[in-house]
């Protein structure tokens, strides 16, 4: 090896000069004597500018030690050097991280000379070990606090870690039991050892992995992912990711049960709206009849308008019940049209304004001059609000009046206000809330003398909750009530025209009409209906002799019950139909469901329209006018 002649004056110079850590000559009290080229490259001060500066001039202002007292007060006993990694500013304002390694010199007779500082710059290292451990810190996070069981292992098959989910799920303590104990114990070696031979290239092996067995030995239902574990390109083991799925199972369960029991629930509300209809249909409809007729004595039209109106009453209360049943199984929707507001509360004062008159109070209604005449929306669940609410406040009012005002309310564009005030007998204050409640009755059961359901006012929050809307009563408890509801609405886009019965009455013509019905009962009533309206009526029990009729004859009209032997209604029109094409008959469904999707099969199934029984006089009259337009 080759020797170079250097002496130690010139070599030390030349370390001095060109080092690449910082070196500063530092006097007993602390101030910089000099400092080499590398410590003013690296804090971006010039040799001159470090003259009369003292150690702690160019660290970071939270440095604790900050001057020559603190650096050496944290020198061990007997120690001349303490090493520190400390934060510096830059001459540009850069945070600087440096090593800091200080020793003290002394002479021969032990007096302290002076003290030589070296800062090596650590910022790039700092900043590394920072994102280590915050990457560290993520993952501890993440495995701590994670929904599901991680469990890490290695290429022996046991386990290297885990985390709380784990042992919450397993029932073993993660550093007693767990680490270092076999995962077979956990998901069998047939399990462990297809993982450890296939998982790398094969994700379905995590698939097959679905009991967890616990420390009481109860198994547990999970859905598994396995991660392999790579250090250096090397695959070093596994994650195991369980997640219960015991809760999910349970709730899928329930959603099911609860699916099952809304359908059933559904399919009777389905079966009660035709097993009391139909009949219902048989005894409006005969009293509509036997009323029309002329030759009545004053005594026997007293009774049938005793049965006409016990049947209304049921009727009624079948609707309620109905109504209600239809709105909580989702099956009940808005059918919007534009339409007169201030007709539809006309409309409504006239069905109860008999009743009123004969116990003298007065009626009236306000509607405020910024109310536009004509709206969208719900025209005939509005009225069943409406009257709903007028029903009530007749039936408690013995005398005064009844008020009914709308105005729009300003603070929410589009929204209808409604107040229904009377001066009846009051409701109670703390029953407000209750009488919104299905079958709540003001009076009790035992001692009320006012009839009805107590649906209306479910009925009619159930409607407002529909329409966007809310309703809430007021009541002192004596001095009447006042119930309020607002709705959402547009404004009509165009003038609805204006339909009026009498003129329906004789304007339908003389039509020759097809009555498919399996029922007896509803044939009657409906043939005659009809006849007394001057049509000519062809009934038909069932779906094939409707069409063997509409093939046969022609027809202007085809009403056609949804529910028959042999061929249903529905599936007969298509039928008659497809084989008519352009000279097909106006069809009509007529059906006891009147559920919710009921018009959307009928429309699909080629029907021209849809009404519900028990079927009206007024409704027939529509229809035959609808007809001739």
């Amino acid at each position: 090896m080759q020797r170079v002649n250097l002496d130690p004056i010139t070599f030390n110079q030349q370390v001095y000069d060109h080092a690449s850590f910082g070196i500063a000559l530092v006097s007993p009290d602390g101030l910089i004597l000099t400092v080499n080229p590398a410590m003013e490259q690296m804090l971006g001060y010039s040799r001159a500018e470090f003259d009369g500066k003292r150690v702690g001039d160019f660290s970071h202002p939270d440095e604790a030690v900050r001057n020559i007292e603190s650096l050496v007060a944290c020198m061990e006993t007997g120690k001349n050097e303490i090493q520190l990694e400390r934060r510096y500013l830059k001459k540009n304002g850069e945070n600087m991280w440096g090593l800091l390694s200080f020793k003290r010199f002394h002479n021969e007779t032990g007096k302290l000379i002076y003290y030589i500082g070296q800062l090596i710059d650590i910022t790039r290292q700092k900043e590394s070990e920072r994102r280590l451990q915050e990457s560290v810190e993520r993952y501890n996070s993440l495995k701590k606090y994670n929904h599901d069981a991680v469990i890490s292992f290695g290429l022996d098959g046991r386990i290297i870690n885990a985390n709380n989910m784990a042992e919450k799920l397993t029932g073993y303590h993660i550093e007693t039991e767990l680490i270092g104990a076999e995962l077979a114990n956990l998901i069998g070696q047939a399990n462990v050892d297809r993982i450890l031979e296939k998982a790398i290239y094969d994700d379905s092996v995590e698939h097959e992995i679905d009991i967890l067995v616990t420390k009481e030995g109860s198994s547990v239902e999970v859905l598994t992912s396995i991660a392999p574990i790579y250090v250096s390109g090397q695959n070093i083991g596994f994650y195991l990711i369980c997640k219960d799925i015991s809760e999910q199972k349970q709730l899928l369960l329930a959603k099911e049960t609860a699916e099952a029991t809304n359908k059933a629930k559904s399919e009777f509300l389905a079966m009660m709206s035709h097993e009391i209809r139909t009949p219902m249909n048989g005894v409006v409809g005969m009293t509509d009849v036997l009323l029309d007729m002329t030759d009545l004595t004053k005594e026997q039209r007293s009774y049938v308008e005793v049965i006409q109106k016990s049947g209304d009453i049921l009727l009624n209360i079948i609707n309620d019940i109905l109504d209600l049943s239809k709105i909580e199984a989702g099956r009940s929707e808005l059918q919007e049209h534009n339409f007169d507001l201030r007709k539809c509360i006309k409309d409504s004062f006239s069905v109860i304004s008999k009743k009123a008159d004969e116990k003298k109070i007065e009626l009236s209604y306000t509607v405020n001059h910024d109310v536009p005449d004509y709206i969208y929306g719900d025209a005939e669940r509005l009225k069943q609000v409406l009257l709903n609410l007028l029903g009530n406040a007749v039936k408690f009012t013995s005398k005064g009046s009844i008020e009914v005002k709308a105005r729009l309310l300003k603070e929410k564009p589009c929204r209808l206000a409604f107040t229904v005030t009377d001066t009846g007998i009051g409701i109670d204050p703390a029953r407000l809330n209750d009488i919104f409640e299905p079958f709540a009755q003001i009076d009790s059961f035992m001692s009320r003398s006012h009839e009805g359901t107590g649906l209306g006012l479910a009925i009619s929050r159930r409607i407002i909750d529909m329409m966007g809307g809310e309703i809430y009563a007021e009541s002192d408890g004596k001095n009447g009530s006042s119930f309020s509801f607002t709705i959402q609405f547009k404004e009509a886009s165009q003038v609805p025209r204006e339909q009026v019965f009498e003129d329906m009455l004789h304007n339908t013509g003389n039509v020759n009409i097809l009555l498919a019905e399996d029922n007896a009962i509803n044939q009657l009533v409906m043939t005659k209906m009809l006849e007394k309206l001057g049509h000519r009526v062809t009934t038909v029990a069932n779906g094939k002799k409707a069409i063997e009729a509409a093939r046969n004859h022609p027809f202007d009209l085809i009403f056609m019950d949804l529910h028959m032997p042999f061929l249903n209604g529905l599936k007969a029109a298509q039928i008659i139909r497809e084989e008519l094409k352009d000279k097909c008959p106006r069809i009509i469904a007529v059906t006891a469901n009147a559920l919710k999707g009921d018009r959307e099969k009928c429309l699909e199934a080629g029907m021209d329209d849809y009404i519900s029984k028990p079927v009206k006089r007024e409704t027939l009259i529509k229809i035959l006018h609808q007809l001739k337009k």
